[in-house]
């Protein structure tokens, strides 16, 4: 097989993001059926006899907890090294909607180590934890999804952050984990968080938040912070929020902090996006990415394509970031402008700089409503070295001026 390369050109794309085999259940140690232990489909909330089954298989060595088919309700779930999840077909694991079932604990989000909750499914230090089966976790969000629109209404100001409400997943520190075949959705707050992890896939996995009737706020697909070579692979994802996005922390110093970091060699590939505020998106708390390759997917709805969110108070870098071989409808195709949501120089006289640099868009085929929403803002940030090619592009608005970029290459681009 001929090597490929990430964008920068010289980084290959290793072996393990073609290694696309998911375990069968009986590949992953002693079985632990909920229903076997008395966990029964009640509508009880469970956290604590689900919580021991996993205790229990770690000091038994290992194992995966099982979810038969029904709906099984729970809290916040701690996975151990060595136990795995599998959730059969029909089989539903289901959030608590009541946010005191989900502890306070040191955690992270939105940018920042913080006292949060935690989510619904949590794994820290783990080395080869799995969590597959054609079955559902669902977040059951609904009820926080309504109290955050009324605590906006009564308070416009609101943070995301401000109506209490869990993540559905958080993986953190840690490293070959695999997330396959699973329907994730109805999250109260984000889908799925991992942070500093390496070498993470998501297969043909099937991600929802709705948009209507009520709206589920910042229900991200899959946030990946400071984290390596991660691949996201036949994935179908509609959410109220953005797909994939890239984070790594935010604020005036957020290059220094040492739990802040880069997001290096991302691979999404072959996936399919319903509707979504962005396809791909750097920020809104986010330090460096480097060597993101998006290719292969088809956009059925959505807002942006490829969003650059450059924070006035954090230093950022995004570079060798290429988006490839997309089909399909989007509102704007490119999309790079300050992104000032909760903005705090936290007493810092100057504005950091930021860059962009080696932004390639290339062999596209959409529909859009524009093409160009690109804001120059040399005060703020640096844009350079972008790559616009072999693109057939049908936008309502097809204005283009590429002045505000230094070293801009068009080559083989149609507007309509």
């Amino acid at each position: 097989m001929e090597t490929e390369f990430f964008p920068d050109g010289v980084t290959p794309i290793d072996g393990w993001f073609y290694d696309l085999r998911v375990p069968e259940l009986s590949e992953l140690g002693r079985q632990y059926v909920l229903t076997d232990y008395g966990i029964l489909d009640d509508g009880l909330v469970h956290t604590r006899e689900i919580q021991r089954l996993i205790d229990g298989a770690a000091e038994s060595g290992g194992g995966v907890i099982v979810v038969p088919r029904g709906v099984y309700c729970t809290g916040s779930l701690f996975f151990k090294p060595g136990v795995n999840l599998y959730v059969r077909e029909g089989g539903v694991l289901r959030g608590s909607d009541d946010v005191s079932d989900y502890p306070v604990l040191e955690t992270r989000i939105e940018g920042e180590t913080c006292r949060y909750f935690a989510a619904l499914i949590n794994a820290d230090r783990v080395d080869g934890f799995t969590m597959c089966g054609p079955g559902t976790v669902d977040g059951n969000g609904l009820r926080s999804w309504k109290a955050f629109w009324l605590r906006r209404e009564w308070n416009p100001a609101c943070t995301n952050k401000d109506e209490q409400r869990p993540r559905l997943v958080y993986i953190s520190n840690s490293k070959n984990v695999l997330v396959a075949g699973l329907r994730l959705q109805n999250a109260h707050f984000w889908t799925n968080h991992i942070y500093r992890c390496e070498r993470v896939k998501f297969l043909n996995c099937s991600i929802y938040s709705p948009a209507a009737p009520v709206r589920a706020p910042s229900t991200d697909a899959i946030d990946i912070d400071v984290c390596s070579d991660v691949l996201v692979k036949n994935c179908t994802m509609e959410v109220n929020d953005d797909s994939v996005v890239l984070k790594g922390g935010k604020g005036p110093w957020a290059d220094s902090d040492p739990a802040n970091g880069a997001n290096e060699r991302i691979l999404v590939e072959d996936c399919v996006y319903g509707f979504c505020h962005g396809c791909l998106t750097c920020g809104s708390e986010s330090v460096h990415n480097k060597n993101i390759l998006v290719r292969r997917i088809r956009v059925l709805a959505g807002s942006n394509l490829l969003w650059l969110k450059l924070r006035p108070d954090t230093p950022q870098h995004y570079e060798y970031i290429s988006v490839e071989d997309v089909e399909g409808k989007i509102e704007n195709f490119l999309t790079v402008r300050p992104w000032t949501q909760f903005f705090d120089l936290k007493g810092r006289a100057d504005i950091p700089r930021s860059l962009a640099d080696h932004i390639a868009l290339r062999r596209c085929r959409c529909e859009c409503g524009t093409f160009w929403n690109v804001a120059p803002d040399p005060k703020r940030y640096e844009l350079r070295d972008f790559t616009l090619e072999d693109l057939t592009v049908r936008a309502e608005n097809s204005g283009f001026d590429g002045s505000g970029v230094e070293n801009i290459t068009v080559k083989n681009v149609t507007l309509i």
